[in-house]
């Protein structure tokens, strides 16, 4: 049914509740899971300090490492609580427009299914859609599970 599923995560906890929604998909598919992380290159609001810098680039870089090998972690756990297939799961971090990579992530990655959450840590989670995941579900040319 999937053979590759595609996890954006930001470090929320609607991303943490995907991940967990992806590990059953992928059990009971086959599939294996990409964990992908984005950065954003341009953050207006941050770039018109005087002391913007590649350091703080930097800093967003090893945030997403973390971000990534955390959720990576955590969906090992859950698996390892259970038995079946070891399922592959892989990491990515990516730098530019989130919806934009996420929606190219598709053919480069061959992916067959995005499961992302709702809303992350930007947005207001309990009355809203995140706005990539609606730019995602727009854009999408395959299945897109959205978990809140």
């Amino acid at each position: 049914m999937y053979n590759k599923i595609l996890l954006p995560t930001d470090g929320s906890e609607n991303a943490a509740r995907a991940g967990e929604h992806a590990i059953w998909i992928a059990e009971a598919s086959g599939a294996d899971i990409l964990i992908l992380y984005m950065v954003e290159p341009y953050y207006p609001q941050i770039s018109a300090l005087p002391h913007f810098s590649e350091e703080l680039y930097d800093e967003v870089r090893e945030e997403g490492k973390n971000i990534v090998e955390s959720l990576k972690k955590e969906l090992e756990l859950i698996q390892n609580n259970r038995a079946g297939r070891r399922l592959k799961l892989t990491t990515k971090i990516k730098e530019g427009r989130a919806y934009l990579e996420i929606i190219k992530s598709i053919k480069d990655e061959n992916i067959d299914l995005i499961v992302l959450g709702a809303s992350g840590r930007h947005g207001l989670d309990l009355l809203m859609l995140g706005s990539v995941s609606e730019r995602v579900i727009r854009e999408a040319s395959c299945p897109v599970l959205v978990v809140h």
